[in-house]
């Protein structure tokens, strides 16, 4: 009797100490996963980082923003030069379109940079690119390349600005999914995510018609 009741007291023991000891450590936080999207047709790549904060924007989201100003800038200063140069019509349908399309985006991100309490290009700062090297942007024109558009005329600058602004396109897409490779800033995504899908678009309306000339 004795010995069935000194067991009785050790397995209640056990019961009350399994219940009430202390539990166990909490698995680690995972890490927030990052997708690098692919150029267009490339799967995108998954990786880890960190928590983000996606309402604070990081540096290579301010990078983005002051360097696409001056690279949209420049556009601009290609489309202006149709309406005078060629009469051909849908060269001067898509200028009118990439212009309108510039001259918002060049808007939104001004306000963007002024907004979160950073330079805005052109307006005080050095240059129209905030101190930036043109040279760095891809797809921009150089100053040799935008003398011989102004210089042409009829066929011969259809074809040059044609060339000139797909390559324009092709280099603000690289600088786009640069952006949504390292940025956070929620805006600032969207805002490259639209520029790769308009001027993915354009690119390949101009390609066309650079075809047929």
């Amino acid at each position: 009797m004795r010995k069935s009741l000194t067991s009785a007291l050790v397995a209640a023991a056990f019961l009350v100490s399994g219940c009430t000891g202390a539990p166990e450590p909490a698995a680690p936080a995972q890490s927030a996963p990052v997708i690098a999207p692919g150029k267009p047709g490339e799967q995108a790549s998954t990786g880890s980082r960190g928590p983000v904060n996606r309402d604070q924007p990081n540096e290579a989201d301010v990078e983005y923003m002051t360097m696409m100003i001056p690279h949209h800038q420049q556009a601009k200063v290609m489309t202006d030069l149709v309406p005078g140069k060629t009469a051909n019509e849908q060269i001067r349908a898509i200028a009118g379109r990439i212009s309108v399309a510039q001259d918002g985006e060049i808007t939104m991100m001004k306000t963007w940079l002024a907004d979160r309490g950073k330079p805005v290009p052109g307006e005080g700062h050095a240059g129209h690119g905030g101190g930036h090297d043109h040279a760095l942007m891809p797809g921009m024109a150089t100053e040799a390349q935008l003398a011989d558009l102004r210089a042409a005329s009829g066929a011969a600058f259809e074809k040059l600005f044609l060339d000139l602004m797909i390559a324009h396109h092709q280099g603000a897409l690289t600088m786009a999914e640069a952006q949504l490779g390292k940025g956070v800033e929620i805006k600032a995504q969207e805002m490259a995510q639209e520029v790769i899908t308009g001027q993915t678009a354009e690119i390949e309306r101009m390609k066309a018609m650079r075809a047929k000339l």
